[in-house]
């Protein structure tokens, strides 16, 4: 059956999470990351990446729990107040999803962030290869400007480093990202998983670490992709982290601290966790 992997938003925190929970279910015999496409958001589209490499499971979830082996992350300094004032005065102007997505655009442009090859830097060194793989893999990204989102591949000619760069790009964190001519931002802006892109798969597994909630307003928010996937006749099942999980990824998901703690609790949670359909 074709199956898809959704991998969404989440910080440095949901990217271990994620990469444990997927070790804990190999180790519990049901090892989902052969999954012919991977749909990365943000967060989602380093562990995507990530699995596309050829390096297996454990050499990963190695990668978040060693100190030697973890990626060179930058510490996030953001003043959340003044963010949230921003976006909130930004959310009460725009007449549409489509006007809030371009306002926020702005809010990150104008942000004083590290420079675009500081942070490229730190994506180059999450991904253990740079070269797009050989199966399905689909990377969410919004440009800054017009508000529209763009959906990465192997075919869209832009480097793998730099479509992830775009995915994470968090506003008023992270700089936008330039592509072309263009500037993108995060793509959890448009959806925190955008799992509506997994149409035509047969079983798909959605992993949330935010859980069900869109941080912004979305035309297609988790729910109503996963009614219309079902609807499709897929199987869906989304995951979301447990109690334990999400006291480990804490507050404050970007965190270069909550790594190892994710890691671990994700792992934990995914050894015992009951997917709604069998083992083929």
């Amino acid at each position: 059956m074709n199956e898809a992997l959704v991998l969404g938003g989440g910080g440095v925190g949901g990217i271990a999470w994620m990469t444990g929970l997927l070790a804990g279910l190999a180790d519990a015999g049901r090892d989902l990351t052969g999954a012919e496409l991977l749909v990365g958001t943000s967060a989602g589209s380093a562990v995507a990446a990530q699995l596309g490499s050829g390096l297996g499971l454990d050499e990963l979830y190695a990668r978040q729990v060693e100190p030697a082996l973890q990626a060179a992350e930058i510490m996030a300094e953001m003043d959340l107040e003044k963010f949230a004032a921003e976006i909130g005065a930004a959310a009460a102007s725009a007449a549409s999803v489509a006007e809030l997505r371009r306002a926020v655009g702005r809010v990150a442009l104008g942000a004083r962030t590290v420079s675009e090859p500081e942070r490229r830097a730190v994506i180059e060194s999450r991904l253990p290869s740079h070269g797009w793989p050989r199966r399905a893999l689909k990377i969410v990204a919004v440009d800054a400007e017009s508000g529209e989102p763009r959906v990465f591949d192997r075919a869209s000619g832009v480097p793998l480093v730099d479509a992830v760069a775009a995915s994470c790009a968090v506003p008023g964190v992270w700089p936008p990202v330039t592509i072309g001519e263009r500037r993108y931002v995060d793509g959890g802006i448009r959806s925190v998983a955008n799992a509506d892109l997994a149409a035509g798969a047969g079983r798909v597994l959605v992993l949330s670490p935010m859980g069900g909630t869109e941080p912004f307003p979305s035309e297609q928010p988790l729910e109503r992709s996963v009614e219309e996937l079902r609807a499709q006749g897929a199987e869906v099942a989304v995951v979301v982290p447990d109690e334990a999980s999400a006291a480990a990824i804490g507050d404050n998901a970007l965190d270069p601290a909550t790594r190892r703690p994710a890691a671990e609790a994700g792992r934990a949670q995914g050894r015992t966790l009951a997917l709604p359909w069998g083992q083929d």
